[in-house]
């Protein structure tokens, strides 16, 4: 027997600018439309599964206020315009942002979103109709995939197809609201009924041992620089704490019984805080193990324990093998054969952990996976569901139901997060100490001014200093993630900061007018090329000098909002050309050992055409690649159906067993200008 305790984690970082009241970004409103609601409407399916919702009390204030109509969203504001009224400038804004969706899930499968795509490239060829019928169909694909198929005004729109009218987006607008108003009442309404539990974490999302002391990140990196000033006020994340619980109990008339804190972020200090309001709490395996100081077994990972020096609080530490699978892999996979190796991992689970019964806790993301996943991930959730209810020999519980079973005392926690098991996304790059320094300012300056201003701008004052100290800001700074939307959260993280000194009635820093990012992502545009390279590829690591004058590829932690807890298997990239060929360096210890296992390599083609373009390790010519110390691939432009000044956009892939993509770099196509024939290595520049 297993109990299987799934948790779906809900969040999304705080949109808002308070002074101007604007929501710089637009995915709150547009996973609430496709995620929120859905999600959990989908389990009155599945009476017999229990589950838990962990909702983020930032992400339910920024849900109110759009279901309100009272949020100010560029991105709304320019969807909703008549076409015909549009600006230049908003016309391309709205070229520019959207195609924001995954291309095979959400626009190659609708003809016409497929055939703007294709023209994105060139926003001053869209017509009025083009513009309208992106605006519809932006919107459109990011509906809940269950009322995209049975709402009968959501499917005239999408037999129609083109040629949208006015009044088609305002039938759209129409359904989008009710979407939206029904979000926290659906979530409400399953938790009265005890199928599902709702939790909580620290209200805008802090990493709350950083906020008691950034000196923590020392224990797993002692060798790591840190902030030049110190941030140490443990108040700041009990205000955290006190306040999501307040707007728990005002929005589901309970306080919550147990909390996620911000990415499985933990430390002794914490724990103790977290003691003293809640039942449970949870983290990953990988703090577990540094907390026994020994690699986890079965016997160890599938019970509760009871933590701290009282152990007050029951702690679960999430399987993260299972957890990624649902997170990252099963995306690729048929529904049936992923629902159907999920369950049977989880009985392998119970078997390894002897005769008591097993308690495994799945802890992911419960909106960013399923927009990978066909038809919105809902044939994966049906599938795994129906499986669950129906075995015998597996109990679904919720997470308080999880922590009441028998537990081990374990007295002190190592302190880290669920990647990696330490504090470095957060903590470890200069772009995040830059950060952490302007947040030390800032809130000294409230401390030394706040007592002299009224009441209302204190409380704004106050307020913006909370947002800062969100884990959101610090992901996107530094060398492991990166995204579309880099500038935006950089300038919406200094502009809550500028905004506490205006409240303050203090001038703004300078450097809270300067960008904080020394590190971008793979760049998205042409790549300059200023020199020509004929590598031997033969995968010695001794011929880089036939690689110099190459450009180096950045490529970030992947692109997305959620985190592998494995490392990439591409760490480092290199491209180059001649008259006639793609040439590509790679690197990676873990990357040469999966293809020297027989893993696979394949060039992603998205322009002119888009297709997959499949390497062969043993071939002398056409596209091949090498693998020894490093791996090196040549691709002949005739291979890729392009020839002198066409422009190419390209990732490459790495392919398991089963030829599965498994991961793509750069997370944005890189493109490239192909050289003109007539270029010879004259003229390199090196």
């Amino acid at each position: 027997m297993v109990r299987l305790a799934l948790l779906w984690h809900m969040h999304q970082p705080y949109y808002e600018d308070l002074v101007t009241g604007e929501h710089i970004l637009p995915w709150v409103r547009l996973h609430a439309i496709k995620d929120y609601w859905g999600m959990v409407a989908m389990l009155r399916e599945f009476p017999r599964v229990r589950v838990t919702f962990n909702l983020v009390p930032s992400l339910l204030v920024q849900i109110q206020a759009f279901a309100e109509d009272r949020a100010r969203d560029p991105h709304l504001a320019v969807g909703l315009k008549p076409a015909d009224q549009l600006t230049p400038s908003e016309c391309e804004f709205l070229v520019a942002h959207g195609f924001h969706a995954p291309f095979d899930r959400m626009i190659r499968p609708y003809a016409r979103y497929a055939e703007l795509h294709l023209r994105r490239h060139a926003p001053d060829s869209f017509t009025v109709d083009d513009l309208r019928d992106l605006q519809v169909w932006h919107k459109l694909t990011w509906m809940d995939p269950d009322r995209l198929q049975r709402d009968e005004r959501l499917l005239a729109l999408i037999g129609k197809g083109r040629g949208y009218r006015e009044t088609d987006k305002a039938q759209l607008r129409e359904v989008e609201l009710e979407l939206l108003r029904a979000v926290i009442p659906a979530y409400r309404e399953v938790a009265a009924s005890g199928q599902v539990e709702l939790s909580t974490s620290p209200f805008y999302h802090p990493i709350l041992p950083l906020l008691c002391d950034t000196d923590v990140h020392f224990r797993a990196h002692p060798h790591s620089r840190l902030p030049r000033e110190t941030f140490a006020r443990p108040s700041d994340a009990v205000a955290q704490i006190d306040r999501a619980i307040t707007l728990h109990r005002e929005l589901f008339g309970s306080v919550p019984r147990g909390v996620w804190p911000s990415e499985g972020s933990v430390s002794d200090e914490v724990i103790t805080m977290l003691a003293e309001r809640f039942e449970w709490t949870a983290t990953d395996e990988e703090i577990l193990a540094r907390s026994l100081g020994r690699a986890v077994d079965a016997d160890a990972l599938y019970r509760p324990y009871r933590l701290g020096p009282t152990g007050s609080i029951r702690g679960l530490f999430r399987d993260h093998a299972l957890s990624d699978l649902i997170g990252f892999t099963y995306q690729s996979w048929d529904a049936d054969a992923a629902a159907d190796d999920f369950v049977e991992r989880v009985r392998a689970a119970g078997r390894q952990f002897g005769g008591e019964v097993a308690t495994v806790s799945v802890i992911l993301d419960g909106e960013n996976a399923w927009e990978h996943y066909p038809g919105g991930g809902r044939p994966f959730l049906r599938a795994l569901y129906s499986r669950l209810a129906a075995a015998s020999d597996i109990e679904t519980v919720t997470m308080a139901e999880a922590a009441s079973a028998e537990s081990r005392p374990l007295p002190s926690i190592f302190p880290g997060s669920w990647i990696n098991g330490d504090f470095y996304i957060w903590a470890g790059h200069a772009d995040d100490h830059r950060a952490w320094a302007q947040v030390a300012a800032a809130r000294l300056a409230f401390d030394a001014h706040a007592a002299d201003i009224e009441p209302a701008a204190r409380a704004r004052a106050w307020e913006e200093l909370l947002i800062a100290e969100g884990s959101d800001w610090f992901w996107w700074y530094g060398d492991d993630h990166s995204s579309d939307h880099d500038r935006e959260f950089d300038d919406l993280f200094r502009r809550h900061l500028r905004n506490v000194y205006a409240a303050l009635g203090r001038p703004a820093p300078d450097d809270l007018h300067l960008s904080n990012i020394t590190t971008m992502p793979a760049s998205a545009g042409p790549v300059p090329l200023t020199a020509f390279t004929a590598a031997a590829v033969d995968g010695s690591s001794a011929g880089f000098g036939e690689w110099v004058g190459t450009v180096s590829v950045s490529l970030g932690g992947g692109g997305g909002t959620m985190h592998r807890v494995a490392d990439q298997l591409i760490r480092s990239m290199r491209v180059g050309v001649n008259r006639t060929t793609l040439f590509l360096r790679l690197e990676g210890t873990d990357l040469v050992k999966v293809l020297e296992g027989g893993f696979g390599l394949a060039v992603l083609v998205d322009r002119p055409q888009r297709f997959r373009l499949d390497l062969d390790p043993v071939a002398v010519a056409g596209p091949r690649w090498r693998v020894g110390a490093v791996v090196e691939i040549a691709v002949p432009f005739a291979a890729l159906g392009v020839q002198a000044a066409d422009r190419i956009s390209l990732s490459v892939v790495v392919l398991n067993a089963a030829r599965t993509v498994i991961e793509t770099q750069p997370p944005h196509p890189l493109e490239l200008t192909i050289p003109s024939r007539h270029v010879d290595a004259a003229d390199w520049v090196v």
